[in-house]
């Protein structure tokens, strides 16, 4: 499966674009690049982002499509809503847990492991923000089921399957002494990345019912960063 990007002008005669998958009346698939918000943020600088773009490119979107979100610096796999009550029952599917996702992501070490699943309780730290923090007694548990796929001698090429949906859930897994212990590479807040894009942990394969007609819809497509070097 493969992106087909579409390009727009903004202000200031800037060039912008996105990545369309999949695109019908009720909902579109994108492919967001590491780097671009999901969602607009606080302030006049954190307003391009994917649901913004794609207001700008397809103009009979609604004012809020989004029903779901990856991190800023994670890229992939999103499918956002045309229509109003299709982001509303694509939005109820992620709320009960009917999707379907899996993310590839490289990380800064060789696992020795072959597969698993990680259970971790995290949650915020307010002196930190948005940096998460393990806590077994006020956190909120985190699961992922996870596989490796491969290595190259100095990192490993995991697959992720999260069966809950914390905030930074795969990142902490696999930064965690209790988890992988080996943090993502380019992770500016669990590992060693300097900026925005840098993050090797990419949205591969989703999966949700057709907002209208219910039948099961599967997307696919592969990371912008290579993989291939990696050997089982």
């Amino acid at each position: 499966m493969s992106a087909n990007p579409r390009f727009f002008t903004v202000r200031g005669g800037v060039v912008s674009s996105l990545e369309f998958v999949h695109q019908e009346p009720a909902f579109v698939v994108v492919n967001k690049p590491s780097g671009l918000l999901a969602v607009p943020g606080r302030g006049p600088d954190m307003q391009d982002c994917v649901v913004n773009r794609l207001k700008a490119l397809v103009p009979e979107c609604i004012e809020h499509p989004s029903v779901h979100r990856l991190d800023m610096d994670t890229s992939g796999l999103m499918v956002l809503g045309l229509k109003t009550e299709s982001q509303r029952i694509l939005a109820i599917q992620f709320e009960q847990r009917r999707v379907d996702k899996t993310y590839l992501a490289i990380l800064e070490g060789v696992v020795e492991d072959q597969a698993g699943e990680i259970e971790l309780a995290f949650r915020l730290d307010p002196e930190n923000r948005p940096y998460q923090v393990y806590d077994p007694v006020q956190g909120k548990l985190g699961k992922t089921r996870w596989r490796k796929l491969g290595a190259d001698g100095l990192n490993t090429l995991v697959e992720f399957t999260p069966l809950t949906g914390r905030t930074h859930q795969l990142r902490l897994h696999a930064s965690h002494e209790f988890g992988l212990g080996q943090a993502i590479v380019g992770d500016r807040l669990y590992g060693t990345g300097t900026a925005p894009g840098q993050l090797k942990l990419h949205a591969a394969y989703l999966a949700f019912d057709h907002p209208e007609s219910g039948v099961r819809q599967e997307f696919r497509i592969p990371p912008a960063f290579g993989t291939g070097e990696f050997t089982p």
